[in-house]
């Protein structure tokens, strides 16, 4: 039985933080646009040769848009804040062959 050397595992410094999920932040704020229309739209008589689902949903193109707008730029503000919290760390790289399987001719 021979046993093959092991090559020399890879040591690399690596950056860590948390950043967070744009997506999650764009969406999230696009919802709040659109409850905070819903609620400005309801506060006022809604006109009725238009109609509130009309004026609803021409406001929703503004209050949708700035509630995007505000939740990318407080996820970029965070990830700019995550970024310098950043630390580094050894990570070693390791090669793993796969055993192989029983009933495997190969």
């Amino acid at each position: 039985m021979t046993t093959q050397p092991e090559p020399p595992a890879d040591v690399a410094q690596v950056s860590v933080r948390r950043a967070p999920k744009v997506g999650a932040f764009v969406v999230v704020g696009g919802l709040v646009g659109f409850l905070a229309t819903l609620v400005v739209t309801s506060l006022y008589p809604a006109d009725p040769t238009v109609g509130f689902a009309a004026l609803l949903g021409y406001f929703s193109l503004f209050g949708v848009t700035i509630g995007v707008l505000v939740g990318a730029i407080i996820a970029i503000v965070l990830d700019r804040r995550s970024q310098r919290r950043a630390r580094l760390v050894s990570a070693e790289r390791e090669r793993v062959d796969a055993e192989p399987i029983e009933g495997d001719d190969q």
